[in-house]
């Protein structure tokens, strides 16, 4: 049954470039890349080796810390390269796909050594969902209120039966909550629900799965087939043809950033990417990728905005009548009260959205604007300034197990101090995180 919650506090970016609601089959994509750090908590052991020959689902790498958990190859194929970074930090293993087919098991029922555990997310902190903790619910939004993200239902349509029978599998667990919110961003996040309907406490733990990933869960159950496929919204003022597109959980953005970002000498592509950010996940907090780099583990949207690298003709002292203000610095703040005529105007409003901050980094103020966009019943500010000087004790008085870095989103968009909230939020987490642990 699905149950439904209002969330008034928030509010949504008027960010152009939705998704056209046409799909994209691009399930032949060559290459696909399993991305480690995209998993909070997950310290890798490499299983394979350059040259290797996988199969959908065998596990590339596994956790050091519990051998029970992995995460598995999207596709068969050979392994094309194993990417690190400093100190030899394992950034990916990228794999070539030999076959569109994708391979099948007499072994259906979810358990942690199931290729599919990794979809399941667990709260506080984050990480994949701990198998010998009891969650006091499981939580499925069925809407996604970030910017240009994915409409669920147009993702899922067809895929009903497997949804069903995800949650028939997860039910197993715990009782399962799936969640349609209505109201503004973030509405649809999974802690807002969870804040909404049953609120976090130490020591408890609840789970979350994306809509998609309980149909992917619902394939794998009844049919023993792994095939970690999503409908994705490709969008953004920056993209030239924003679509849906039908790929694989990893698969290569080369295909997608050659259409979206060409230019009049079209099929060639721009002659870098210095002019346009590419960001796999929400742009308020996803993560930002090459042109020819791979969709992260737990994205379901990638979104091209235009660089803010250059300076505006005199600043904050222009009437900025085509600048988004929430704070109605600029002149565009005396139009936004009207949003609500748009259907009566010839001409919607429109607003010139970058990656400028518009500034630089200076105190951190009190101002009052985040208690109107947190829906948590939480004091966003009193927490964010424990987090920075280290009280745990405080944090957790505060609520700091109730959030995760995406909730603060909304805040970090509109602080005037240019604040890397989130930032601040996931070093808090991991502490705490690490603590629990040792």
């Amino acid at each position: 049954m699905i149950k439904r919650v209002n969330i008034k506090k928030g509010f949504d970016i008027p960010l152009g470039g939705d998704a056209e609601r046409f799909v994209v089959d691009m399930r032949g994509v060559e290459r696909y890349a399993v991305k480690p750090p995209d998993v909070v908590g997950f310290t890798p052991r490499l299983l394979v080796a350059e040259g290797d020959t996988v199969t959908a689902g065998q596990p590339l790498v596994q956790d050091k810390r519990d051998e029970r958990l992995f995460l598995p190859s999207p596709v068969n194929g050979t392994v094309e390269a194993i990417v690190r970074g400093e100190k030899r930090r394992l950034l990916e293993v990228v794999v070539a796909s030999n076959s569109s087919s994708s391979s099948n098991t007499s072994h259906t029922s979810l358990t942690s050594e199931s290729p599919v555990w990794w979809m399941i997310k667990e709260r506080p902190f984050g990480t994949i969902a701990n198998p010998d903790h009891k969650p006091k619910g499981i939580f499925v939004s069925l809407r996604d209120t970030n910017p240009l993200a994915p409409d669920i239902d147009f993702a899922l349509k067809g895929r009903e039966h497997e949804f069903e029978a995800g949650i028939q599998a997860l039910s197993a667990f715990a009782e399962v909550h799936c969640v349609k919110a209505e109201g503004p961003h973030p509405a649809g996040n999974i802690g807002t629900i969870v804040a909404a309907i049953d609120p976090i406490n130490k020591g408890e733990q609840v789970w979350s799965v994306n809509a998609q990933d309980v149909a992917n869960i619902g394939r794998w159950c009844t049919t023993g087939e792994y095939r970690p496929e999503r409908v994705i919204a490709i969008g953004g003022p920056a993209a030239k043809a924003p679509k849906y597109y039908r790929v694989l959980c990893g698969a290569s953005l080369k295909r997608i950033s050659e259409v979206q970002l060409m230019d009049a000498s079209y099929p060639s592509m721009t002659s870098s990417t210095s002019e346009t950010r590419i960001i796999s996940g929400s742009p308020l907090s996803g993560t930002t990728v090459e042109a020819d780099g791979f969709l992260g583990m737990y994205d379901h949207q990638v979104c091209f905005i235009e660089e803010g690298d250059h300076y505006d003709f005199m600043g904050w002292l222009m009437p900025g009548v085509k600048k988004y203000s929430f704070s109605k610095t600029f002149l565009s703040g005396l139009l936004m009260p009207l949003k609500a005529l748009e259907p009566l105007m010839p001409l919607k409003p429109s607003y010139d959205f970058n990656t400028n901050v518009h500034g630089s980094v200076r105190p951190f103020l009190f101002t009052g604007s985040f208690e109107k966009v947190f829906p948590f019943d939480i004091y966003p500010l009193q927490l964010i300034k424990a987090c920075i000087v280290g009280d745990i004790e405080l944090q957790e008085k505060l609520g700091i197990y109730e959030v995760e870095p995406e909730d603060f989103a909304l805040c970090e968009f509109i602080d005037p101090s240019k604040t890397e909230i989130q930032t601040i939020i996931r070093e808090a987490l991991e502490v705490l995180r690490k603590e629990a642990i040792a």
